[in-house]
């Protein structure tokens, strides 16, 4: 076998490795860091002003880098009505992102972000079709990438820096003041965390490591080749 072919044999060796790592990575459990929560949440705990807030306290922290993936089913009273939910890192603090989704016809929706030194910024605010019941809420967090939020394929924030961020606790609500009536009455709301560092994984170096291979048996080939002529 010629030099061409061994390089084109490796190139092969290299791809079908890669296609096979995202199969060999779902079904690991090699990555001790990785921590699981899914929270249930009835619509009568939207049924209450935002200063008396229902507060989840999850099992498990999830460090910096997460996804929480939002389910909304709930069934909405009058097209003024909205959900809220935020995530914490501690409710002594105020640091939290807000996520808010509104009634249909205008399905509205917005991502807003609270911190000590800029205080409370809606980052984005779609006011019509911003959501719809049939398509997942998702917010990513990264150590590189900051906050990403999006609705089933459409982006709504992109890499938003917010000085890292780790996951203990949410809240949610509905009404902004005691007068207004009561934003739901049936359904639910899932919400699923994920997080974990994936450097812990072995899986993680799988790629560079095939990589580093092949080229050092390129290189060696090479020389062997050139000395041989």
């Amino acid at each position: 076998m010629n030099l061409a072919h061994i390089v084109r044999f490796l190139l092969v060796a290299l791809l079908l490795a890669s296609s096979f790592l995202p199969v060999y990575a779902q079904e690991s459990t090699m990555n001790k860091s990785e921590r699981y929560d899914f929270v249930e949440v009835p619509f009568d705990a939207f049924n209450v002003v935002s200063k008396n807030s229902t507060v989840y306290k999850l099992d498990h922290e999830h460090v910096t880098n997460w996804q929480v993936e939002i389910e909304n089913k709930l069934k909405y009273v009058n097209p003024n009505s909205t959900a809220v939910i935020r995530l914490y890192e501690d409710l002594s603090k105020p640091k939290f992102i807000e996520i808010g989704m509104g009634a249909a016809p205008n399905y509205r929706f917005w991502v807003a972000v609270n911190t000590p030194e800029d205080g409370y910024f809606i980052i984005q605010d779609d006011n019509k079709l911003g959501w719809t019941p049939d398509k997942y809420v998702t917010a990513t967090h990264s150590s590189n990438g900051g906050l990403t939020v999006s609705v089933g394929q459409k982006v709504a924030v992109t890499n938003l820096d917010i000085a890292g961020f780790t996951v203990r606790e949410f809240t949610v609500h509905g009404i902004n003041s005691q007068y207004d009536p009561l934003p739901v009455n049936a359904g639910k709301m899932t919400v699923s965390f994920v997080s974990g560092n994936p450097q812990e994984n072995p899986i993680f170096y799988m790629p560079m490591i095939v990589l580093a291979g092949s080229v050092a048996v390129i290189i060696i080939l090479l020389k062997t080749k050139k000395r041989t002529t």
